[in-house]
């Protein structure tokens, strides 16, 4: 009779789970500690945390969520047709990233940047007007990091289809030459 092995085991794991034992664990162990933490959470204001956990769904849901498919939708048609395998141009991407970064600075540090900080300025001692032309600089930085990202890609894009076509053009005299020579 045949012991099964490691590998055969993991194997069959892999079969039945789809992924490694490893992914498992690491799946229960965030489990554990998204349920440990909504515990701490709702040990305080419960009903003040569940309206505001289903005010975040909804705004996201029915306001954020259209909101930035309709923006991502306009960028796509500024920026031309879909690629013949049906997925956007890659400039696309290049708007998207650094519009999310952006996004997300600014959902995290939107009182400080639209001002609404209350105490702020008495409690930490550092000046609170400050953060909206820093939120708007990161912003025009990351934008300009992935226009560049992309005009570097473009033009080494570039070179490459330069380089093909004369290729192909160096082929097609070859061609030319030798059925030339056969005749």
């Amino acid at each position: 009779m045949r012991t099964p092995t490691a590998n055969t085991v993991t194997t069959a794991f892999r079969r039945r789970y789809g992924a490694s034992p490893l992914h498992l664990l690491l799946v229960l162990a965030s489990f554990a500690l998204a349920c440990y933490a909504g515990l701490r959470l709702l040990q305080g204001d419960t009903l003040g945390v569940a309206v505001w956990f289903v005010g975040a769904a909804l705004l996201h849901d029915l306001v954020l969520l259209p909101l930035y498919a309709v923006t991502d939708l306009a960028v796509q048609r500024v920026l031309g047709p879909r690629s013949g395998e049906g997925r956007p141009r890659v400039g696309v991407n290049y708007v998207r990233v650094p519009a999310f970064v952006s996004g997300v600075l600014l959902l995290v540090y939107w009182p400080l940047v639209l001002q609404q900080v209350g105490r702020y300025t008495i409690t930490t001692g550092l000046p609170a007007d400050v953060f909206l032309g820093r939120w708007l600089l990161i912003t025009a930085c990351l934008f300009a990091a992935s226009a560049a990202v992309l005009a570097v890609r473009l033009w080494n894009g570039g070179k490459g289809a330069r380089k093909a076509r004369a290729r192909a053009r160096a082929q097609a005299r070859a061609r030319e030459r030798a059925r030339g020579a056969g005749e």
